[in-house]
């Protein structure tokens, strides 16, 4: 833990978040989600300096991740759910408007706050982060992102993808990280890291249950718009997520921007550590 941040645990929505803060207690709040198969330290390029900029700064992990409690069941990861889990923090720290910056599944999340709860956000940033509404219009679309899309449907099978990813020390999950990011992104001592927070009893599980929990989500008919002003930072180089994805969901805002990182892959922000702290910084205090 560096000089500065702070480790302890909120219990909101029912359940107990791990979460680390750092700054002035009485500056604005941000908020980071972190994604799959990440914990709060994937924002450990990111903390030090929103804090330094002024801004209480709460990385938590998210049900289910690292030190969080894991409730049992697909349905205690419903989307609506880890959305409440958020808004709960923000009230434990009583904020009613509050900053939002998410990657991946914590994009997700963070896009289903803005469409759900636009009054509690004063600013938006999601990095390589689908909408929710959209995402599976896009693959409708493309055959290519629907293919870059298939691991989600293999974490719909019970039991199986928790035995391979986990097998031989999670080197399956090891090498998915090392093969989407560019090299030297993830050290070893980095993933040995990550695989300690996998390897707590339950928690691989909780991870994949985000997964399965989409299938029983009912869709809109017609995607929320976003009336947040909204940040979307974006890795062209990403092997998941094509920027068709970003595109779709920057049409949906009413006053987004969308910012496109040519040499940055899916862990854009632990790639371009220094652009995406300039981005984040500059948007947030708009």
């Amino acid at each position: 833990m560096e000089a500065g941040w702070t480790s302890g645990k909120r219990t909101v929505n029912g359940v107990s978040l791990h979460v680390v803060e750092a700054g002035p207690q009485d500056g604005p709040l941000v908020i980071l989600l972190h994604g799959f198969p990440e914990f709060w330290w994937g924002w450990r390029h990111q903390i030090s300096p929103l804090a330094d900029a002024g801004y209480h700064v709460v990385a938590p992990d998210m049900r289910g991740y690292n030190r969080s409690e894991r409730p049992a069941g697909i349905d205690a990861y419903r989307l609506e759910t880890l959305t409440a889990d958020v808004l709960g923090l923000a009230d434990s720290f009583g904020a009613n408007r509050f900053r939002l910056v998410g990657h991946d599944w914590g994009g997700v999340v963070a896009w289903d706050l803005a469409a759900s709860h636009p009054g509690r956000l004063e600013r938006l940033a999601v990095i390589n982060g689908p909408h929710p509404d959209l995402w599976f219009q896009v693959m409708k679309r493309s055959a290519t992102q629907a293919f870059r899309s298939s691991y989600a449907a293999f974490f719909q099978l019970p039991r199986v993808p928790e035995a391979v990813l986990s097998a031989s020390g999670f080197r399956v999950l090891r090498a998915m990280l090392e093969r989407s990011s560019r090299n030297g992104t993830f050290t070893p001592d980095d993933l040995d890291r990550y695989v300690e927070a996998w390897s707590h009893p339950g928690a691989l599980t909780a991870m994949l249950n985000y997964y399965r929990a989409l299938r029983k989500r009912r869709l809109p008919s017609e995607p929320r718009r976003i009336r947040t002003p909204t940040l979307i930072l974006w890795g062209e180089q990403d092997v998941a997520l094509e920027t068709g994805v970003a595109e779709a969901a920057l049409d949906v805002c009413d006053d987004g921007q969308l910012e496109l990182l040519e040499d940055a892959t899916h862990w854009v922000h632990l790639e371009d550590v220094d652009r995406v702290n300039a981005e984040l910084i500059g948007f947030l205090g708009e």
